[in-house]
């Protein structure tokens, strides 16, 4: 039984694309491998934190679920794989399912990857529908409707990735395009969100009573949620941009050995991103900041009374 995508096999999982870097690797295995477990207790919190959560409008908060829940599953797929991949380039005996590792290392992440950016997309579609909309708002954006477009976000990676080992062509493809598609929605719907308030707020300071729909927001309430979403998409971009550009070189260029070691510690990056979140969920949302000390309090009461 031939190797899945032999080409790509051969270039990543080739001895000499190694050599000189087995300290890197030792190391990043082992902090990925508690990255692993950062990542999966971290989520898991904020899951629990945000199903106990009862203030969040449900479709915001079904979205935020979704984007945890792929953050969860990168500690629990993505970075064993990855740590897997890594101590089969340091085994000689593991040698022959090291392209077999390979393509789920670069099939599994790049499914959750998507998930999350498009997850991101939706959350500043879904905070930009709450200015425009107003009163209707919660009309229109229905729970129903954000499940249809949540399975929609996890089914089309899945499928993309699926192809990876029928044509890899394809799986890249899709990423190149729909990641700048996303960004580019994501950047002109906070462009929408910010000017809409400045507007607003030049209405307010000039005492102008015009009746509006944004006029029955609590704008600083909805300001906090916008700054919660952006900065959460702001750190995917930092997190992801460095990974970017390596690939983009590498396409061009050619793998090399340098390149390689610039490319582990870039998607360790990646990586770090699903660990971080949960961080910025505490901290810039204060509801699911008091549900997540609820819960560490209960859990602490029962350890000790136990």
């Amino acid at each position: 039984m031939a190797a899945p995508n032999d080409t790509l096999g051969d270039m990543f999982c080739s001895p000499g694309i190694t050599v000189g870097l087995h300290g890197h690797l030792t190391f990043l295995s082992v902090l990925h491998s508690l990255l692993s477990v950062t990542t999966f207790l971290g989520n898991a919190l904020i899951l629990i934190a945000l199903h106990k959560e009862s203030s969040l409008h449900p479709p915001s908060k079904f979205l935020l679920r979704s984007l945890a829940t792929t953050d969860l599953c990168v500690g629990v797929f993505a970075e064993p794989l990855v740590v897997t991949y890594w101590v089969s380039m340091m085994n000689t005996r593991w040698v022959n399912i090291c392209p077999y590792v390979i393509a789920a290392t670069l099939m599994i992440p790049f499914n959750l990857f998507g998930v999350s950016v498009g997850t991101l997309t939706a959350i500043s579609v879904d905070r930009l529908l709450a200015l425009l909309l107003g009163l209707r708002y919660k009309q229109v954006v229905t729970i129903k409707r954000t499940y249809v477009i949540a399975i929609t976000l996890w089914f089309l990676p899945a499928v993309f990735s699926a192809m990876y080992f029928w044509n890899p062509l394809i799986t890249f493809s899709y990423g190149i395009m729909s990641i700048p598609l996303c960004l580019i929605i994501s950047i002109i719907s906070y462009t929408k969100i910010f000017l809409t308030l400045r507007h607003h707020q030049h209405q307010v300071q000039d005492h102008v009573q015009q009746p509006h729909q944004t006029n029955q927001l609590n704008i600083a309430r909805y300001q906090k949620a916008v700054f919660s979403a952006l900065w959460l998409q702001l750190t995917m971009v930092a997190c992801y941009l460095p990974c970017g550009i390596l690939t983009a070189l590498c396409a061009k260029s050619g793998l090399s050995t340098s390149l390689y070691l610039a490319g582990i510690y870039a998607a360790t990056l990646v990586y770090l991103n699903s660990s971080l979140n949960p961080i910025l969920y505490c901290w810039k949302i204060d509801e699911v900041r008091q549900a997540v000390k609820d819960t560490i309090r209960h859990v602490l009461c029962f350890c000790f009374s136990s």
